[in-house]
């Protein structure tokens, strides 16, 4: 799944492949907002940490899982 988070006072957002499910996500931001935890750590599909400070969160956007198609066939 694509997950994009925006950082405060920083132009660019951090654009991630997660294997963790949309649940997994969204209850690591939530303890990070919620101040249980300082970081908000996520892992994309290839096994790198990204670390977030939670008070530099501006927003995390989930997108859909990413399915991969194989064959021929109408699009």
């Amino acid at each position: 799944m694509e997950v994009k988070i925006g950082v405060l006072h920083t132009p660019r957002e951090i654009v991630l492949e997660s294997g963790q499910s949309a649940e997994e996500v969204e209850s690591a931001v939530s303890a990070a907002l919620s101040g249980k935890t300082q970081l908000l750590s996520l892992t994309d599909e290839k096994g790198r940490k990204v670390l977030v400070p939670a008070e530099r969160l501006a927003y995390v956007e989930l997108g859909e899982p990413s399915v991969r198609k194989v064959g021929f066939g109408p699009l």
